[in-house]
């Protein structure tokens, strides 16, 4: 298989809601797609700015001193000491990496991938552009012989599931058993809402509760999207088995994946600065408490959504449903058939909207019951 035969573009399909939504008389409000609408912090950008004589050609691998800033964040933030420049690659968003790692990691037909049930279409994507199978499965103990990477997703896109050390260990276990990679999708990791996240780091996989130390096998994956607004500059990194690393930069070398010097210079202002992501974080969490009432009380149950940028809703009945429903209120959500067979009747909405969408998004809720 190859890009000529996958599907459309899922979100293609959303077109017609979305033009039912925009005829509302106050307008869209588009809880769709998780695109940051906040500014760019200020330290950041003051970063970039400076950065701008980029004359030669960036590295891959990174300049040492973004090596450097994603190691400490990993200590400071993720609680996994002891990484260093040959544990870490940054890399042009996370998505091209969801997307390149089969192929980066020489998969192939008779191979599996496995991926959670509610999942970021992606995975999927890039096991079928290898002709890999792709397996959704939540429990280690049911990921197939055959399996060659197993990804999980903590916090989960879409439904705001977290894995505990516990639920991170018989991951780890299991791919290790059938010599699989064992990669960790944790882009959300700062945004947990609901205790023990909401007082306690959400682990990483990379956690020595986890590893007992020993890396082998397993990658983490973050993005500077969520936490500091940074979607446009394409902010991402991978940390892990150092052998893994090391392959996956030879690979990335000959493809020419490299960021631009100015993005690199921004990334190690956004992973020194905390300051910032807090105050992102507290965004994020007055929209919530305005928009989850309004939802629920709209008849809608949620699921999941401990952490992370969703709310994983349902009300009982097909999504295409829910989302005309929604779109003659002039909210766009997105449909839970774009991440999987398994949650047809769920709805994924974004906090990734002002202040004042979410309110008058809650507004409409509330004045529909």
């Amino acid at each position: 298989m190859g890009v000529a035969d996958l599907a459309d573009y899922p979100w293609d399909a959303v077109a017609p809601y979305a033009a039912r939504a925009r005829a509302h008389p106050d307008g869209i409000v588009d809880l769709s797609v998780g695109s940051p609408v906040d500014p760019t912090p200020d330290v950041v950008a003051e970063a970039l700015r400076a950065a701008t004589d980029a004359h030669a050609y960036p590295q891959t691998v990174g300049t040492p001193a973004l090596r450097s800033a994603i190691a400490q964040w990993y200590a400071r933030r993720r609680g996994v000491p002891g990484l260093t420049a040959d544990h870490v690659l940054p890399t042009v968003g996370s998505k091209e990496l969801v997307a390149l790692l089969p192929l980066l990691l020489d998969l192939g037909p008779g191979d599996v991938v496995v991926h959670p049930r509610a999942a970021y279409p992606t995975y999927e994507v890039g096991a079928r552009l290898v002709g890999a199978t792709p397996v959704a499965a939540d429990d280690p103990a049911a990921w197939p012989v055959g399996t060659r990477l197993a990804w999980v997703n903590s916090p989960g896109n879409p439904d705001g599931r977290v894995l505990d050390v516990a639920a991170l260990r018989a991951a780890v276990a299991r791919a290790r058993e059938l010599g699989a990679v064992l990669v960790s999708d944790e882009c959300y990791a700062e945004l947990g809402w609901d205790e023990p996240w909401l007082s306690t780091p959400i682990p990483s996989s990379l956690d020595p509760r986890v590893t007992d130390g020993e890396l082998r096998g397993i990658l983490s994956v973050y993005s500077l999207s969520k936490q500091s607004n940074l979607a446009g500059y394409r902010a991402a990194f991978l940390a892990g088995d150092p052998e893994l690393v090391a392959r996956l930069l030879t690979g990335r070398k000959h493809l020419g994946l490299m960021l631009p010097l100015p993005v690199q210079a921004a990334m190690v202002a956004a992973l020194g600065d905390e300051r910032h992501v807090l105050e992102q974080k507290e965004r994020y969490r007055d929209r919530r408490a305005v928009l989850r009432p309004a939802v629920e009380a709209a008849g809608f149950r949620i699921d999941g959504s401990e952490a992370g940028l969703y709310l994983w809703a349902t009300e009982g009945r097909d999504a295409w449903e829910s989302l005309g429903r929604l779109a003659d209120l002039g909210i766009l959500a997105g449909p839970g058939h774009f991440y999987g067979t398994h949650f047809p009747q769920h709805i994924r909405l974004s906090l990734t909207a002002t202040d004042e969408r979410v309110a008058a998004a809650a507004a409409r809720l509330s004045a529909s019951v």
